[in-house]
């Protein structure tokens, strides 16, 4: 984890799907920096309340509360920022995280299937981003503690430009929100409203475990990294606390990979 410098003193954060992995390391890495935070779960309460507890317990400035929510779901994505706004007053930071994979060849891919993953990684990230951008709308300018009007960071991957065979649920959900921040950068930062996004590459988490817990499995996935190291949750923390804050003010409308040099295709080193 970073060393914090208190750059989200004051500041209320909503991190989707921060109950464990990516979503957490954000959510901590925030927290540090003295935001409020809200953690969002979808099924998993008790480890977004261990999240919750330790913002509250190693951080100075920033308090953490619990929400449920399914992001798919436009009521409770509402309820969501109801509840954060009850509590903090207003939001300054949304961190769509929420995600979820549901693999299979595409003649195999129910019709389910791909909605499922569609409306979670992309309704989702509308969903939330749509009601953040109301509430920023609505609050005003708070130049006493950010030079943005609010600022939206979502969590894409590298397969927004890497094809994926048997993941084309996966994959297009991610295309398609590269142009979802781009769209939202070109209509609303004239208001001062800052849309990014944040591509992690090969991320050691419990959704790819059973690849990175094994030799022939990190050594198959070193072979796509460059830099030959599989990333860790606080890399990708890192850069959204940072992508939060002021020092970052001029970034906009862009996606950040976070991957050991992955998009750099290593199997094109010995010429293809």
């Amino acid at each position: 984890m970073q060393k914090p410098n208190q750059r989200l003193t004051e500041q209320t954060a909503i991190v989707t799907g921060s109950s464990n992995g990516i979503g957490s390391a954000i959510a901590k890495a925030i927290g540090q920096e003295g935001a409020n935070v809200v953690i969002n779960y979808h099924s998993d309460k008790e480890s977004a309340e261990e999240t919750a507890h330790w913002i509250t317990e190693r951080t100075n400035c920033g308090n953490a509360i619990v929400v449920q929510c399914d992001v798919g779901k436009e009521d409770e994505v509402s309820k969501l920022f109801k509840t954060t706004i009850r509590e903090f007053g207003t939001v300054d930071i949304s961190v769509g995280n929420a995600g979820v994979q549901k693999d299979k060849a595409l003649i195999e891919m129910t019709l389910a299937d791909w909605q499922q993953v569609i409306d979670i990684n992309l309704t989702g990230q509308f969903l939330v981003a749509k009601a953040a951008i109301n509430e920023f709308l609505r609050r005003g300018m708070r130049e006493d503690v950010s030079n943005s009007l609010g600022k939206i960071i979502h969590i894409s991957s590298v397969h927004e430009i890497i094809p994926w065979a048997g993941h084309a649920n996966y994959a297009s959900s991610k295309g398609g929100l590269a142009m979802l921040m781009q769209s939202i950068c070109q209509e609303y930062a004239p208001k001062k409203i800052r849309c990014n996004s944040i591509a992690p590459g090969a991320i050691k988490t419990d959704i790819n475990k059973d690849v990175w817990n094994t030799k022939e499995g990190r050594e198959k996935m070193l072979k796509l990294i460059p830099y030959g190291k599989i990333g860790e949750p606080e890399d990708i923390g890192s850069v959204a606390s940072w992508l939060a804050s002021d020092e970052s003010e001029y970034v906009n409308g862009t996606t950040i990979f976070v991957d050991g040099g992955m998009t750099c295709y290593p199997g094109f080193t010995q010429d293809g």
